[in-house]
């Protein structure tokens, strides 16, 4: 029964993850989260007082998703080399292969998709948002830290703003990959950065 339970959760928060996308949390009724989810009022309102906090839910899920991504990716990158600089080009080649092979446009971020409308949100919802980004911002900004200090750059910069630079190319392309509807997009903008980072710390 518990197991029904996560299952029916899942499914909710799935649908209307497509939904928020696609349509805005807005544009997202009760009703069309169900019929997506192929689920009853009841089930819904079994797991969720409102769909508010359905969102709620849906970017903390989202946000711990995201988190464990980095996480797990940067640790991956630390394995394969001891150089830091080294470091920061794998785990951006990491990325570019989790994305590579796409065929049809990114369906976007919800951080993304929250902040266009976070005026619908309460705080703790776009707290959520701000902090994950405040994460990376922190995370890829230490690691690009220790390959400046190691690696002297060619330019004057600042290892935040280079982090900051790296989830804007990601934000950003997907939002250009949909708008043009070439999937490519993604991976070729992640090759930018990355040879971008090697002519800046002149690692070729």
């Amino acid at each position: 029964m518990r197991q029904n339970g996560i299952q029916t959760r899942t499914q909710l928060l799935d649908a209307a993850e497509s939904l928020f996308l696609s349509h805005g949390y807005g544009g997202a009724s009760v009703d069309a989260i169900l019929d997506r989810a192929e689920l009853s009022k009841g089930a819904f309102f079994h797991h969720f007082a409102s769909k508010a906090e359905l969102a709620h839910a849906l970017i903390e899920r989202y946000a711990a998703e995201d988190r464990a991504v980095l996480l797990q990716s940067l640790e991956r990158a630390e394995r394969l080399s001891r150089d830091p600089l080294q470091q920061v080009l794998i785990l951006v080649g990491l990325y570019e292969e989790m994305l590579d092979g796409l065929t049809e446009p990114y369906p976007g971020c919800l951080f993304a998709s929250y902040c266009y409308q976070a005026g619908l949100f309460d705080d703790q919802v776009n707290t959520i948002v701000r902090d994950s980004m405040t994460e990376w911002r922190t995370v890829v900004g230490g690691k690009l830290r220790e390959a400046m200090d190691r690696h002297p750059p060619v330019l004057a910069v600042e290892a935040a703003d280079l982090a900051d630079a790296l989830l804007t190319v990601i934000e950003g392309s997907f939002v250009l990959s949909k708008s043009l509807r070439e999937p490519q997009v993604v991976t070729q903008q992640l090759r930018h950065y990355r040879n971008y980072l090697e002519l800046l710390f002149r690692a070729v």
